[in-house]
């Protein structure tokens, strides 16, 4: 397919699309030096300063749950948008919205259980393990928060009635970009779970 052609509002939705998807590859290859860096330090260290018996806190199996719902929501959101159901679409998107602060709020649950287990992010009590999992958990919670950016201008174009089953440009953008943040952390839950 020729991406030069179309009107100019096909051509602007074909480069929001691509930009998207290029934002997407370079966060999934940030985190992937990460992780990157994760498994060398973890063969490399095998002294005090590495745990390989670490448990993850019971936070972060929760927020897993919270946000897989939170993805639910906003394939709901979409579905009632496509029927022209506004009233269930905004119950939709907020219940997305309220989801996505609960996890933040369950996230820092998370650390202040791995504190309360003696280990902090820098200091005497740290430990190299236990900082990589703040880094990757605090960097996921700020895309988590462009996210729910994303979410606040949807709802707030949705008020305005900006979006239709015919015009939902900005809606889907927000929406793969909320699933793949929502995916992200379910892979990085489960990483950091099984790889010890």
């Amino acid at each position: 397919m020729d991406l030069t052609q179309g009107t100019p509002q096909e051509k602007r939705a074909r480069a929001k699309k691509m930009m998207l998807w290029f934002a997407i590859g370079s966060l999934i290859m940030s985190f992937a030096a990460l992780i990157s860096a994760f498994i060398v330090s973890s063969k490399q260290r095998k002294d005090k300063d590495w745990l390989s018996n670490y448990e993850l806190p019971d936070a972060f199996l929760i927020s897993v749950v919270i946000i897989l719902v939170s993805s639910v929501t906003f394939i709901l959101a979409k579905r009632t948008l496509k029927r022209n159901n506004r009233q269930m679409t905004t119950v939709w998107l907020l219940s997305t919205l309220v989801l996505g602060t609960v996890f933040i709020f369950t996230q820092f649950e998370g650390f202040r259980q791995i504190i309360e287990a003696g280990y902090n992010f820098t200091g005497p009590t740290s430990n190299i393990t236990m900082s990589y999992i703040y880094l990757i958990a605090a960097l996921h919670i700020g895309h988590v928060l462009v996210g729910l950016i994303c979410i606040i201008v949807v709802i707030y174009n949705h008020f305005k009635q900006k979006y239709s089953a015919n015009n939902m440009l900005g809606f889907e953008l927000a929406a793969n970009f909320w699933h793949f943040v929502d995916i992200l952390w379910i892979s990085l839950f489960l990483f950091l779970y099984f790889f010890k």
